[in-house]
């Protein structure tokens, strides 16, 4: 069940800031030193001056300089509230794998008191309390939780585009990977009451944001706590969240290559012969033909690709009966399933001694995010060996959802990201 509600958008008024592609950046969590330094330098009203970075800031006074930003922006016209509530149809015009692409999303306030979403990641301490400290600061939710359900007759869409049809969205803006986003506000009662009946019955999953989800959770029962109530649906109780229906096209997951570095006595050779005892290890010739073998695999047979010194080798699991002693542990057949689980518990960890500990300090193993980066860090010397391996699939994202267990570390890579700085709501709340 998915309560959802309208709202009054805070957005950037063109007239002051200019170019919105100038002012929107990726999610926080995305955004590393370069990054910050790139946005700052692009407009005194970037995003990343709100929202900061991955790197939490070294003193709490950061949060309440980001208040007071927020404030001043307000007061003075940079953000400007919608003047009524509604949702937003929000689409995403991008290229993958040599095809062009579009996926179509809502933005809502999903109702925390009324609601769940189910997770499919673990969530860490550090970016919990980083983001709570920004909660408290602002009363203010910046950036969007991406949430899944699954529509075949594509309802909720429907009920907004023929809201908008004909009409020129509210907001344009490239990214910098030259992906197009579009929003437009429906606003008509009918429509939105179309899109919340259609969103109701349904179950929703995080695909990105379960740090910031849960963390509104806990600022909803701390609010609660201290006696303060909300004024409106638009408060504590609720945060924008943008719905992608998995029955549409577009909704993209990219895999994520692991990079093994600081072995010692790593050889490509040595490692090839152990695993040769589970996996039918195959010479090729380039990194199209490793492609081609990854994608001939994809939802048929277990293919990973190892790269080291200048050379590709496909590794296919023969014997995925063999899965229960691959990969040991308490966990059910689809998990087992997972390339990633089985890249981690079949070939990291007993064939280079990489566990879960390693893995999450990531101590022998860095995360790329394309193939072709994975490589160049090889050929630059900073990494041995590169593992390259086919996206989780939705529908997989879904079952392990389904079974309220968690997924491997960097198993989903939802492309492309949400932009932050289209649309964000402030809360309104009732104090003692």
């Amino acid at each position: 069940m998915a309560v959802i509600h309208p709202f009054r958008g805070l957005r950037y008024n063109p007239a002051i800031v200019g170019d919105i592609s100038q002012v929107v950046t990726q999610p926080y969590d995305r955004i590393g030193l370069n990054e910050e330094r790139t946005y700052l330098e692009r407009s005194p009203y970037n995003y990343v001056r709100l929202i900061g970075t991955k790197s939490p800031p070294p003193d709490d006074a950061a949060y309440a300089q980001r208040a007071e930003l927020l404030q001043r922006w307000i007061r003075d016209r940079v953000l400007v509230h919608d003047s009524r509530p509604g949702v937003y149809l929000y689409r995403q015009s991008f290229a993958h794998e040599g095809q062009r692409l579009v996926r179509t999303g809502i933005i809502a306030l999903l109702d925390l008191s009324r609601s769940t979403a189910k997770p499919h990641e673990h969530t860490l301490r550090g970016p919990k309390e980083d983001r709570l400290k920004l909660f408290r600061a602002t009363e203010a939710h910046l950036e969007h939780i991406f949430l899944l359900y699954h529509d075949p007759h594509r309802t909720a869409t429907a009920a907004a585009e023929r809201a908008i049809a004909k009409r020129n969205p509210n907001v344009v803006a490239k990214d910098d990977f030259g992906n197009t986003h579009e929003l437009w506000q429906v606003a008509d009662p009918r429509a939105v009451r179309g899109v919340q009946d259609a969103i109701l019955p349904l179950e929703v999953y995080i695909a990105d944001g379960h740090h910031r989800f849960e963390t509104a959770q806990a600022f909803m029962r701390e609010c609660l706590g201290k006696g303060w109530t909300p004024a409106s649906p638009q408060s504590f109780t609720a945060l924008p969240v943008t719905l992608v229906n998995t029955a549409e096209p577009g909704c993209v997951i990219r895999p994520t290559p692991r990079v093994v570095h600081s072995l010692a006595g790593f050889t490509a050779s040595s490692f090839l012969e152990a695993a040769g005892q589970e996996f039918a290890v195959e010479p090729l010739p380039s990194f199209a033909a490793a492609k081609a073998a990854l994608a001939a695999a994809a939802g048929r047979h277990h293919t990973f690709v190892l790269y080291a010194g200048g050379k590709f080798w496909a590794l296919t699991l023969r014997d995925e009966t063999r899965l229960d002693r691959l990969v040991p542990g308490d966990h059910p057949p689809a998990w087992r399933r997972l390339d990633v689980a089985i890249l981690h518990k079949a070939i990291l960890e007993p064939l280079l001694g990489i566990d879960d500990e390693a893995l999450a300090r990531q101590s022998n193993v860095d995360y790329a995010h394309t193939d072709e980066e994975a490589i160049a860090l090889v050929d630059a010397g900073k990494g041995q060996a590169a593992f390259l391996l086919n996206p989780t699939r939705v529908e997989e994202v879904l079952a392990i959802a389904d079974l309220g267990v968690s997924m491997p570390q960097k198993s989903t890579d939802f492309y492309p990201k949400l932009l932050s700085g289209l649309v964000a709501m402030t809360m309104e709340i009732e104090k003692p």
